[in-house]
C-alpha cells in the first residue's frame, strides 16, 4: 500500500507537511448499553498506550432497533454513557481519571467543538466561555481543569442518529499547535421507506491547518439474499448524494467542503453488511483452515468495487482476521448458526461485515485488524493511519510559543493593576501578547498552565 502514500505530496512554498496518526474503529454493539465491565474491552480495542493523535470511533445499534427508537424522539442518553466511557478510557492513562465525568459531559447528541476565532494556537478566554457554557458547565470548573491539568484527549464532534453513533476525539496540545477549523456534523437516514434512521450514516467536517477530513460512520442494509447487495449500493449512493456540510453565519473566513468528496481525505467505516457469496459450509471451512485470501475472493464488497457499482477507487487493507459477524451470542466465540443448527439461532454465514475504507492523498495504512471483545455478535474492527497535513508557513508568531520573545509580552505596569493580585503581580488571564507589526494585543489563556 506504499504507493497510497504520496511521497510527492506537492507543496507550494508556503506550506510544509507534518504527520498525525489516526485511529478508525467501528463496532455494532447490537443494542446493548454500555457497562462497567466494558472498560477492559474498550481499553483492549482503542489500545490507548499508543497515543494516536485522533480517535475517531463508529457505532451501530447503540440503541435497540425497534418501532419507538426508530421514529420516537432521539434520546441522547446512550449516546452520553458511551462518550463518557471513550473519555475515560483514553484520558485515565494520563494521570486525571477522576476528572472524565467533569471535563467530557455530553448534554447533547449532537456535539459540536466551537473553534477559537481567527485560528489562534491557544484557547483564548472567550472561547474557553462559549465552550464552557455550551457543554452546561461552569467556569470554575474549566479553572480547575487548568489548575489540575485536566485531560489528554478533547472530545471535538459527536453525532447521533438512532443507533448509529459517531465520536471523534483529539489530543489537546493539537488544538494548540495546529489550527482546527470548521468542525461540522451531518446524518443521513436512508432505512425503512428510505428515510428512516434504522439505516444511514452520521458524519463529520473537520479541518486541521490546510487539510480537509470527512469521518463517514455508516449502517447499511442487512440481508444476504441475492440481489441484497444492491440495496447496499444504492444506500451509498444516498450517502454521497445527501451528505452536506453547509456554511453558516458563525463559519470563519477559510472555505470548508460542502461534501464528502470535497474533502481531501476521507475515512469510510461501520456496518457495511457485504457478505460472502458462498455456500455455509464451505466459508465455515476456509475459515478454519484461516485461508483469509481465498475467503475474499467471495466477498460481496470487493466485488462491488472491483465491478464498478461502489465504492470504485476506494482503499482497504488486507483482511488477515476472521470475519467479525455474526456470533452466537455475548460471551461467546462460535458463530451462530452451522450444523448441526442449535434450536433458536440465526442461520447465518459469517461474514466481514465491519468494514474501514479511505479515499485520498497523502493517508498511509499502518495496521487494519480486529478485536476479542465478546460484548455483543460483531467483533470490533480497527485501523490505524498516518496521515499528512498541509501546515502553512508563517514568519509572524503572534501567538505565545517557545519561540516568543519575552519582550513581546507586555509588562504588568502597562496592563494595569486590575489584573494583577495583591502582590502586584500578573494572573493567569494577565498573559498579553503583543503583536509587534499590527500593534494590537490578544488575551491568552495558557493551557499549560
Amino acid at each position: 500500500m506504499e504507493d497510497v502514500y504520496i511521497s510527492s505530496f506537492e507543496m507550494d512554498p508556503c506550506t510544509s507537511t507534518n504527520e498525525l496518526r489516526i485511529f478508525v474503529g467501528t463496532w455494532n454493539v447490537a443494542g446493548r448499553s454500555p457497562v462497567g465491565s466494558l472498560a477492559v474491552d474498550l481499553e483492549e480495542w482503542l489500545k490507548p498506550q499508543d497515543a494516536a493523535d485522533i480517535y475517531v470511533l463508529g457505532f451501530q445499534e447503540i440503541v435497540p432497533l425497534k418501532t419507538r427508537t426508530v421514529i420516537g424522539v432521539e434520546d441522547p442518553t446512550e449516546a452520553t454513557n458511551w462518550n463518557l466511557l471513550i473519555g475515560k478510557t483514553l484520558n485515565e492513562n494520563f494521570g486525571c481519571p477522576w476528572l472524565t465525568p467533569m471535563l467530557n459531559p455530553v448534554s447533547s447528541d449532537n456535539y459540536q467543538y466551537v473553534k477559537v476565532p481567527d485560528c489562534e494556537r491557544r484557547a483564548s478566554f472567550s472561547g474557553v466561555i462559549d465552550s464552557t457554557l455550551m457543554r452546561g458547565r461552569w467556569i470554575t470548573q474549566y479553572h480547575q481543569q487548568l489548575v489540575l491539568g485536566g485531560s489528554k484527549y478533547k472530545l471535538m464532534a459527536s453525532k447521533k442518529m438512532v443507533g448509529v453513533f459517531i465520536s471523534v476525539w483529539m489530543k489537546k496540545e493539537l488544538l494548540k499547535k495546529y489550527c482546527v477549523s470548521n468542525v461540522k456534523v451531518s446524518s443521513v437516514a436512508c432505512g425503512i421507506m428510505g428515510y428512516l434512521g434504522n439505516k444511514g450514516s452520521v458524519s463529520v467536517s473537520m479541518s486541521i491547518e490546510g487539510t480537509s477530513f470527512c469521518f463517514i460512520a455508516a449502517h447499511l442494509a442487512s440481508g444476504e439474499k441475492n440481489g441484497d447487495e444492491g440495496r447496499r449500493n444504492r444506500q451509498v449512493s444516498e450517502i454521497f448524494k445527501r451528505t452536506s456540510f453547509p456554511r453558516s453565519a458563525k463559519d470563519d473566513d477559510n472555505r470548508h467542503p460542502l461534501t464528502i468528496f470535497g474533502h481531501d481525505q476521507i475515512f469510510w467505516f461501520g456496518d457495511l453488511n457485504y457478505r460472502l457469496d458462498l455456500e455455509d459450509n464451505l466459508a465455515r471451512d476456509l475459515i478454519k483452515k484461516q485461508d483469509w485470501k481465498a475467503l475474499q475472493g467471495f466477498d460481496q464488497l470487493r466485488k462491488e468495487q472491483e465491478d464498478g457499482g461502489v465504492f470504485e477507487g476506494w482503499r482497504e487493507g488486507n483482511i488477515k482476521f476472521a470475519p467479525t459477524y455474526k456470533y452466537s451470542s455475548s460471551n461467546c466465540n462460535r458463530y451462530s448458526g452451522g450444523l448441526p443448527n442449535r434450536s433458536g439461532e440465526k442461520q447465518r454465514t459469517p461474514a466481514w461485515c465491519d468494514r474501514i475504507l479511505w479515499y485520498g492523498k497523502g493517508v498511509k495504512l499502518l495496521s487494519y485488524f480486529r478485536s476479542e471483545s465478546k460484548f455483543s455478535d460483531h467483533r470490533p474492527v480497527s485501523a490505524q493511519f498516518s496521515t499528512q497535513i498541509e501546515v502553512m508557513k508563517s514568519t509572524n508568531s503572534r501567538f505565545l510559543d517557545k519561540e516568543t520573545n519575552f519582550h513581546n509580552i507586555m509588562p504588568p505596569e502597562q496592563i494595569g493593576p486590575s489584573i494583577n493580585n495583591e502582590e502586584g503581580k500578573p494572573t493567569l488571564l494577565s498573559l498579553i501578547v503583543k503583536d509587534t507589526e499590527s500593534s494590537s494585543t490578544h488575551m491568552q489563556v495558557d493551557t499549560n498552565y
